[in-house]
């Protein structure tokens, strides 16, 4: 009986791609929102906060993403959106198309 080496070769095509998508979703997603929001920096621990306030900053990252009007990065969006009252409402006003 000869030896079927396509097996170990589809398994380790399965762990390169699995951990290539890993690292996506972390440079996609979590980096963004430890750059943008200091997610790491957060001291928010008790009861359900840390939860809602991930969800806002999901929220709040999903709609700046939208935007395909301005050029800056996410994090002078989010600064922008601090600063200026007219910039902040045309982004609020893109969480129906969320829904």
């Amino acid at each position: 009986m000869a030896w079927n080496w396509s097996y170990p070769l589809d398994f380790y095509q399965f762990q390169n791609e699995n951990c290539c998508n890993h690292w996506g979703i972390e440079n996609k997603l979590h980096w963004v929102l430890d750059i943008a929001f200091a997610e790491d920096l957060s001291r928010v621990r008790q009861g359900y906060a840390a939860e809602n306030l991930a969800v806002i900053r999901h929220l709040v990252l999903n709609l700046l993403r939208q935007d395909k009007r301005s050029k800056l990065g996410i994090e002078n969006k989010r600064l922008r959106c601090g600063w200026d009252a007219k910039y902040r409402s045309q982004m609020l006003n893109g969480i129906t198309s969320l829904c």
